[in-house]
Protein backbone atom coordinates (compact mmCIF):
# COMPACT_ATOMS: atom_id res chain seq x y z
CA UNK A 1 0.00 0.00 0.00
CA UNK A 2 1.39 3.69 -1.11
CA UNK A 3 -0.22 6.69 0.81
CA UNK A 4 0.48 10.03 -1.44
CA UNK A 5 -0.29 12.95 0.64
CA UNK A 6 1.42 16.71 0.78
CA UNK A 7 0.15 17.58 4.24
CA UNK A 8 -1.87 20.57 3.48
CA UNK A 9 -4.60 19.20 5.46
CA UNK A 10 -3.23 15.41 6.13
CA UNK A 11 -0.92 14.82 9.34
CA UNK A 12 1.55 12.12 9.08
CA UNK A 13 0.11 11.35 12.78
CA UNK A 14 -3.06 10.17 11.19
CA UNK A 15 -0.98 7.26 9.92
CA UNK A 16 1.98 6.72 12.51
CA UNK A 17 0.35 3.15 13.52
CA UNK A 18 1.11 2.09 9.68
CA UNK A 19 5.19 3.41 9.26
CA UNK A 20 6.72 1.07 10.00
CA UNK A 21 5.03 -1.83 8.24
CA UNK A 22 6.81 -3.93 5.74
CA UNK A 23 3.69 -3.58 3.31
CA UNK A 24 2.93 0.54 3.42
CA UNK A 25 4.58 3.28 2.05
CA UNK A 26 4.59 7.05 2.58
CA UNK A 27 5.31 9.52 -0.14
CA UNK A 28 4.90 13.16 -0.09
CA UNK A 29 3.65 14.35 -3.04
CA UNK A 30 0.92 16.86 -4.60
CA UNK A 31 -1.11 15.28 -6.84
CA UNK A 32 -1.09 18.51 -9.56
CA UNK A 33 2.08 17.05 -10.59
CA UNK A 34 2.51 13.58 -11.84
CA UNK A 35 3.37 10.86 -9.95
CA UNK A 36 5.06 7.44 -11.25
CA UNK A 37 4.28 4.49 -9.73
CA UNK A 38 2.93 1.23 -10.02
CA UNK A 39 -0.25 0.57 -8.37
CA UNK A 40 -3.20 -2.11 -9.52
CA UNK A 41 -5.89 0.11 -7.75
CA UNK A 42 -6.01 4.33 -6.77
CA UNK A 43 -8.32 5.71 -4.53
CA UNK A 44 -7.95 9.60 -5.18
CA UNK A 45 -8.88 11.19 -2.25
CA UNK A 46 -6.83 14.20 -3.00
CA UNK A 47 -8.84 17.50 -1.78
CA UNK A 48 -9.26 19.72 1.24
CA UNK A 49 -12.62 19.40 2.17
CA UNK A 50 -13.62 22.70 5.10
CA UNK A 51 -14.30 25.48 3.41
CA UNK A 52 -11.94 27.19 5.42
CA UNK A 53 -9.01 25.28 3.86
CA UNK A 54 -10.66 25.12 0.39
CA UNK A 55 -11.40 29.01 0.07
CA UNK A 56 -7.90 29.84 1.46
CA UNK A 57 -6.32 29.24 -1.91
CA UNK A 58 -8.95 28.55 -4.44
CA UNK A 59 -7.26 28.79 -7.18
CA UNK A 60 -4.66 25.39 -5.85
CA UNK A 61 -7.97 23.83 -4.92
CA UNK A 62 -9.28 23.79 -8.37
CA UNK A 63 -5.93 22.46 -9.61
CA UNK A 64 -6.01 20.16 -7.34
CA UNK A 65 -9.67 18.50 -8.03
CA UNK A 66 -8.72 19.24 -11.80
CA UNK A 67 -5.24 18.42 -12.53
CA UNK A 68 -5.26 16.35 -9.67
CA UNK A 69 -7.91 14.01 -11.40
CA UNK A 70 -5.84 14.59 -14.90
CA UNK A 71 -2.33 13.15 -13.18
CA UNK A 72 -3.78 10.18 -11.52
CA UNK A 73 -6.15 9.04 -14.99
CA UNK A 74 -3.41 8.91 -16.39
CA UNK A 75 -1.64 7.00 -14.26
CA UNK A 76 -4.41 4.43 -13.82
CA UNK A 77 -4.09 4.42 -18.15
CA UNK A 78 -0.81 3.88 -17.83
CA UNK A 79 -0.09 1.04 -15.26
CA UNK A 80 -3.93 -0.87 -16.21
CA UNK A 81 -5.04 0.44 -12.67
CA UNK A 82 -8.80 0.44 -11.31
CA UNK A 83 -9.20 4.15 -9.88
CA UNK A 84 -11.75 5.66 -7.60
CA UNK A 85 -12.64 9.37 -7.45
CA UNK A 86 -14.05 10.61 -4.12
CA UNK A 87 -16.48 13.32 -5.44
CA UNK A 88 -19.12 14.91 -2.60
CA UNK A 89 -22.81 15.79 -2.27
CA UNK A 90 -21.90 19.43 -2.93
CA UNK A 91 -21.82 18.74 -6.64
CA UNK A 92 -25.81 18.71 -5.72
CA UNK A 93 -25.29 22.30 -4.23
CA UNK A 94 -28.40 23.90 -2.88
CA UNK A 95 -30.43 21.34 -3.83
CA UNK A 96 -34.05 21.50 -5.19
CA UNK A 97 -34.52 17.74 -4.95
CA UNK A 98 -34.42 15.92 -1.86
CA UNK A 99 -33.47 13.43 -1.09
CA UNK A 100 -30.73 13.98 -3.46
CA UNK A 101 -30.64 10.67 -5.95
CA UNK A 102 -27.55 10.57 -8.48
CA UNK A 103 -29.93 11.05 -11.22
CA UNK A 104 -30.47 14.60 -9.93
CA UNK A 105 -27.52 17.20 -11.91
CA UNK A 106 -27.39 19.27 -8.77
CA UNK A 107 -27.95 23.26 -8.46
CA UNK A 108 -24.43 24.96 -8.27
CA UNK A 109 -23.09 28.59 -8.74
CA UNK A 110 -20.40 28.55 -10.90
CA UNK A 111 -18.90 31.41 -9.82
CA UNK A 112 -19.72 32.01 -6.27
CA UNK A 113 -16.70 31.01 -3.16
CA UNK A 114 -17.64 27.64 -3.30
CA UNK A 115 -17.33 26.96 -6.78
CA UNK A 116 -13.30 25.91 -6.30
CA UNK A 117 -14.45 22.86 -4.46
CA UNK A 118 -18.08 22.25 -6.12
CA UNK A 119 -17.27 22.60 -9.61
CA UNK A 120 -13.61 21.25 -8.80
CA UNK A 121 -15.34 17.87 -7.95
CA UNK A 122 -18.31 17.93 -11.06
CA UNK A 123 -15.36 18.80 -13.40
CA UNK A 124 -13.19 15.79 -12.01
CA UNK A 125 -16.33 13.75 -12.26
CA UNK A 126 -16.39 14.63 -16.01
CA UNK A 127 -13.14 13.54 -16.41
CA UNK A 128 -13.56 9.95 -14.91
CA UNK A 129 -16.25 9.34 -17.42
CA UNK A 130 -14.35 10.58 -20.26
CA UNK A 131 -11.53 8.30 -19.65
CA UNK A 132 -14.14 5.67 -19.05
CA UNK A 133 -16.15 6.31 -22.24
CA UNK A 134 -12.27 6.98 -24.11
CA UNK A 135 -10.13 5.09 -23.02
CA UNK A 136 -12.50 2.27 -20.92
CA UNK A 137 -10.70 3.03 -17.48
CA UNK A 138 -11.91 0.90 -15.12
CA UNK A 139 -13.40 3.83 -12.54
CA UNK A 140 -15.81 4.21 -9.59
CA UNK A 141 -17.08 7.45 -8.60
CA UNK A 142 -18.76 8.01 -5.09
CA UNK A 143 -20.60 11.21 -3.75
CA UNK A 144 -19.18 11.72 -0.33
CA UNK A 145 -21.94 13.20 2.19
CA UNK A 146 -20.87 14.91 5.42
CA UNK A 147 -18.22 12.37 7.01
CA UNK A 148 -16.93 12.80 10.63
CA UNK A 149 -14.80 10.84 13.16
CA UNK A 150 -11.76 10.41 14.95
CA UNK A 151 -8.94 11.74 13.29
CA UNK A 152 -10.52 15.55 12.01
CA UNK A 153 -8.82 18.15 12.20
CA UNK A 154 -10.16 20.09 15.44
CA UNK A 155 -10.34 23.87 13.73
CA UNK A 156 -10.91 22.42 10.34
CA UNK A 157 -14.02 24.58 10.21
CA UNK A 158 -16.69 21.59 9.57
CA UNK A 159 -19.53 21.96 11.54
CA UNK A 160 -19.32 18.44 13.82
CA UNK A 161 -15.46 19.84 14.65
CA UNK A 162 -16.82 22.81 15.21
CA UNK A 163 -19.45 22.07 17.51
CA UNK A 164 -17.10 19.55 19.49
CA UNK A 165 -14.45 22.03 19.84
CA UNK A 166 -16.14 24.77 21.33
CA UNK A 167 -18.39 22.52 23.80
CA UNK A 168 -14.86 21.14 25.17
CA UNK A 169 -13.45 24.35 25.32
CA UNK A 170 -16.57 26.24 27.32
CA UNK A 171 -16.76 28.78 23.76
CA UNK A 172 -20.00 29.57 22.53
CA UNK A 173 -21.67 27.17 20.01
CA UNK A 174 -21.91 28.84 16.94
CA UNK A 175 -24.81 27.97 14.38
CA UNK A 176 -24.96 29.84 10.97
CA UNK A 177 -28.52 30.62 10.30
CA UNK A 178 -31.38 29.54 12.13
CA UNK A 179 -30.33 26.32 12.78
CA UNK A 180 -32.91 24.84 10.54
CA UNK A 181 -31.06 24.01 7.57
CA UNK A 182 -30.07 20.25 7.59
CA UNK A 183 -27.04 17.23 6.45
CA UNK A 184 -26.51 13.91 7.42
CA UNK A 185 -23.55 12.55 9.25
CA UNK A 186 -21.49 10.20 7.97
CA UNK A 187 -19.11 7.99 10.40
CA UNK A 188 -15.69 7.63 8.95
CA UNK A 189 -15.98 4.03 9.43
CA UNK A 190 -19.20 3.49 7.87
CA UNK A 191 -17.25 5.14 4.49
CA UNK A 192 -14.68 3.29 4.46
CA UNK A 193 -16.62 0.40 4.30
CA UNK A 194 -18.46 1.42 1.48
CA UNK A 195 -15.30 2.62 -0.19
CA UNK A 196 -14.19 -0.61 -0.14
CA UNK A 197 -17.06 -2.22 -1.36
CA UNK A 198 -17.40 -0.04 -3.76
CA UNK A 199 -13.79 -0.17 -5.52
CA UNK A 200 -14.32 -4.10 -5.39
CA UNK A 201 -17.44 -4.08 -6.91
CA UNK A 202 -18.50 -5.66 -10.48
CA UNK A 203 -16.77 -3.32 -13.47
CA UNK A 204 -19.88 -2.15 -14.87
CA UNK A 205 -20.88 -0.57 -11.66
CA UNK A 206 -18.94 2.63 -12.47
CA UNK A 207 -21.41 5.03 -10.18
CA UNK A 208 -21.55 7.69 -9.88
CA UNK A 209 -22.92 6.32 -5.70
CA UNK A 210 -24.30 8.25 -3.06
CA UNK A 211 -21.99 7.49 0.23
CA UNK A 212 -23.63 8.77 3.17
CA UNK A 213 -25.93 8.19 6.03
CA UNK A 214 -29.67 9.33 5.61
CA UNK A 215 -30.84 10.28 8.69
CA UNK A 216 -30.84 14.20 8.74
CA UNK A 217 -30.37 16.37 11.53
CA UNK A 218 -30.98 20.06 12.10
CA UNK A 219 -28.20 22.06 12.91
CA UNK A 220 -30.03 22.94 16.02
CA UNK A 221 -30.22 19.02 16.59
CA UNK A 222 -26.88 18.40 16.22
CA UNK A 223 -25.72 21.37 18.53
CA UNK A 224 -28.13 20.02 21.15
CA UNK A 225 -26.75 16.66 21.01
CA UNK A 226 -23.60 17.54 21.24
CA UNK A 227 -23.72 19.53 24.44
CA UNK A 228 -25.61 16.81 26.03
CA UNK A 229 -22.78 14.12 24.93
CA UNK A 230 -20.25 16.48 26.37
CA UNK A 231 -21.46 17.76 29.05
CA UNK A 232 -21.01 21.44 28.08
CA UNK A 233 -22.78 24.55 29.30
CA UNK A 234 -22.14 26.26 25.98
CA UNK A 235 -24.69 29.06 24.69
CA UNK A 236 -26.16 29.06 21.07
CA UNK A 237 -25.50 31.89 19.18
CA UNK A 238 -27.11 32.39 15.50
CA UNK A 239 -24.82 33.84 12.91
CA UNK A 240 -25.58 34.78 9.30
CA UNK A 241 -25.79 31.98 6.71
CA UNK A 242 -22.66 32.16 4.24
CA UNK A 243 -23.16 32.46 0.92
CA UNK A 244 -24.32 29.20 -0.99
CA UNK A 245 -24.71 27.25 1.99
CA UNK A 246 -26.82 24.50 1.61
CA UNK A 247 -30.00 24.48 3.19
CA UNK A 248 -30.74 20.72 2.66
CA UNK A 249 -28.64 17.83 2.46
CA UNK A 250 -29.71 14.07 2.76
CA UNK A 251 -28.62 10.76 0.36
CA UNK A 252 -30.77 8.73 -1.36
CA UNK A 253 -28.59 5.90 -1.14
CA UNK A 254 -30.88 2.96 -2.79
CA UNK A 255 -28.66 2.91 -5.35
CA UNK A 256 -25.76 1.76 -3.21
CA UNK A 257 -28.24 -0.64 -0.96
CA UNK A 258 -28.72 -2.31 -4.40
CA UNK A 259 -25.76 -2.23 -5.73
CA UNK A 260 -23.28 -2.67 -2.95
CA UNK A 261 -25.31 -4.14 -0.03
CA UNK A 262 -23.97 -0.78 1.62
CA UNK A 263 -25.46 0.88 4.42
CA UNK A 264 -24.27 2.97 7.62
CA UNK A 265 -24.52 1.41 10.49
CA UNK A 266 -23.04 3.53 13.35
CA UNK A 267 -25.66 6.29 14.78
CA UNK A 268 -24.84 9.78 14.70
CA UNK A 269 -25.01 9.75 18.76
CA UNK A 270 -22.47 6.53 18.90
CA UNK A 271 -20.16 8.41 16.36
CA UNK A 272 -20.06 11.77 17.83
CA UNK A 273 -19.44 9.74 21.34
CA UNK A 274 -16.57 8.00 19.45
CA UNK A 275 -15.81 11.69 17.99
CA UNK A 276 -15.70 13.65 20.82
CA UNK A 277 -13.53 10.65 22.92
CA UNK A 278 -11.20 11.69 20.48
CA UNK A 279 -10.95 15.37 20.32
CA UNK A 280 -10.72 15.14 24.19
CA UNK A 281 -7.99 13.16 24.49
CA UNK A 282 -5.94 15.42 22.46
CA UNK A 283 -6.76 18.73 24.92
Amino acid sequence: MVCVDNFFTGSKRNVSHLLGKVNFELIRHDVTFPLYIEVDQIYNLACPASPIHYQHDPVQTTKTSVHGAINMLGLAKRVKARILQASTSEVYGDPEVHPQTEAYWGRVNPIGPRACYDEGKRCAETLFFDYYRQHRLEIKVARIFNTYGPRMLPDDGRVVSNFVMQALRGQDITIYGDGTQTRSFCHIDDLVDGLLKLMESPTEITGPVNLGNPVEFTMRELAEMTLKLTGSRSKLVFLPLPQDDPRQRQPDIAFARASLGWAPTIPLEEGLKRTIAYFRSGL
